[in-house]
């Protein structure tokens, strides 16, 4: 991999999405590229547009004004103003929103971590006005365009261990893998949620996604979690929508087509990234000396569907699928009215028949086994 820069596949989808008089907010965990999605859309297309940080103390001094002459003194002659670490400046959506409305045919692009969403500072005010666009660790769709087939299956045991972040991906060392991921736990993962009145007990949340670590793919019973931490069930299920708020996990309901067998109520939670999993519970071992390489499988997989789906406009529901009798699959998706199913199976030798009780159920679906040997046409483009 000689090209230090990975091309992004939002940035297309950014390049069509800025119109005047809208704003395009850029979401995502930390550290996943964002800056670099708008420096490379700024050199590319738009060399002119005034590109200015939330950090800056000058500039937040115009953007949190609402005053309009002074919003419209800061945007001068530009047709484009992109604001980086959006989420540092106060009331930054009625802002936008002054500026959307107010200045004819601006065109305004702003990013921020998880805590722009959690604050709700972009929310109600750009309704109508805005485009989102969400933005995660480098997906196997884009990393394509710079290795080769052989050189991604020699990866791969990388990816399952320490993730796909764009630091992560470029680094030569695995020592340096290490430290950096530890880095980005203790200082980032848990900033915005930390941020928020309320959320006192770090020590608990972090215990809560250890204890999602390891059941990865298993429904998550919020009295047992919170009977474990000491935390009622209420806390525990606030915890953890704040959890999929900040981009660490997100969460899969069964699928039902209101069967009585099927369970439809309980939940399970995958972590965006590989890597971020096993820095929670401090296991960097290679595969060789792990048995929960089934686990690490099912989380990758699951993720990069995730990024393929999201990334090429394809608006899947997706689900997972269990009987109380426990025939189960990993992955149910609903897409222009027709199902897919798969199951991710670390072995390759894995039976490629679905359970009976979902042929019965559903005859009419697809269903495949994603494994090592076939995983690629299920996550990212044909060359």
């Amino acid at each position: 991999m000689t090209d230090p820069y990975i091309p992004q596949k939002q940035l297309s989808r950014l390049q069509k999405s800025v119109t005047a008089n809208r704003v395009v907010v850029l979401y995502g965990p930390r550290r996943v590229g964002k800056t670099t999605l708008i420096r490379e859309y700024h050199r590319r297309h738009d060399p002119e547009a005034l590109l200015v940080s939330g950090e800056d103390i000058a500039v937040r001094e115009y953007l949190e004004s609402q005053s309009l002459a002074k919003l419209r003194a800061f945007v001068g002659r530009r047709q484009t103003l992109i604001i980086d670490e959006a989420q540092h400046v106060r009331e930054i959506g009625l802002n936008l929103k002054l500026l959307a409305d107010h200045v004819d045919g601006l065109r305004i692009i702003a990013t921020g971590s998880s805590s722009f969403d959690l604050a709700q500072q972009a929310g109600e005010p750009l309704t109508g006005r805005k485009v989102t666009l969400l933005l995660l660790p480098l997906a196997q769709l884009e990393l394509q365009g710079v290795e080769t087939a052989h050189e991604t299956r020699a990866q791969l045991e990388m990816r399952l261990v320490y993730g796909s972040y764009p630091e992560v991906v470029l680094m030569a060392s695995s020592e340096d893998r290490e430290i950096y991921l530890r880095e980005l736990i203790g200082s980032y993962l848990f900033r915005d949620i930390l941020q928020l009145e309320g959320v006192r007990h770090a020590d608990k949340l972090l215990r809560l996604v250890q204890l999602l670590a390891f059941q990865v793919g298993r429904e998550a019973s919020l009295s047992e979690l919170g009977s474990q931490l000491g935390m009622s069930r209420n806390t525990v299920g606030r915890y953890l929508d704040l959890l999929e708020k900040a981009y660490v996990i997100y969460g899969r309901v069964g699928f039902s087509r209101n069967l009585r067998k099927e369970i439809a109520k309980s939940r399970r939670y995958y972590f965006y990234d590989n890597g971020i999993r096993n820095g929670l519970i401090n296991n960097f071992n290679p595969l060789s000396m792990r048995d929960d390489a089934g686990l690490l499988w099912e989380n990758y997989v699951q993720a990069e569907r995730l990024k393929f789906n999201l990334y090429t406009g394809r608006f899947a529901q997706s689900y997972f699928w269990r009987t109380y009798d426990r025939q189960e699959i990993d992955l149910v998706e609903e897409r222009g009215g027709e199902l897919r199913a798969a199951e991710m199976k670390w072995s390759a030798r894995s039976s490629a028949r679905p359970p009976k009780g979902w042929r019965d159920a559903y005859p009419g679906s697809s269903f495949r086994v994603v494994d090592p040997e076939n995983y690629l046409d299920f996550i990212s483009e044909p060359p």
